[in-house]
């Protein structure tokens, strides 16, 4: 993809934005979104840019994921205000982290794998 493509699909997207706060764009580090050109229409649209970083490709799929989380499983009505917004994802990431069990660790928390873990570490 080149720089004035996505530049162009940025346009659309600010163009068709239907709110008026502050807005975080979050990309990996292709050229595209690292170009002056598209870093330009960002900031001239108070646009913050958020970034993997480095090069890894799996952070931005971790980041993906958790962002379908929240829409999918937490975030189930439009919040009506910014502040109502960010308690909802406190106590979402809260329950996410100390109460969902995940198949992936064996039905356990994220929060009990990581004291396990300490604490096989500290008897090692």
């Amino acid at each position: 993809m080149k720089a004035s493509d996505v530049v162009k699909a940025l346009n659309m997207a600010i163009k068709n934005r239907q709110y008026d706060h502050d807005a975080i764009h979050h990309s990996d580090r292709g050229l595209q979104y690292c170009s002056a050109l598209y870093q330009s229409v960002l900031e001239a649209n108070n646009i913050k840019p958020s970034m993997t970083d480095g090069y890894d490709c799996y952070q931005n799929a971790l980041a993906e994921r958790i962002n379908g989380i929240l829409k999918q499983e937490f975030l189930l009505y439009q919040c009506n205000t910014l502040d109502e917004l960010k308690v909802l994802v406190r106590e979402s990431i809260s329950i996410y982290n100390e109460m969902r069990p995940h198949l992936s660790l064996d039905m356990n928390t994220p929060s009990n794998v990581h004291v396990i873990e300490s604490q096989q570490k500290m008897l090692a």
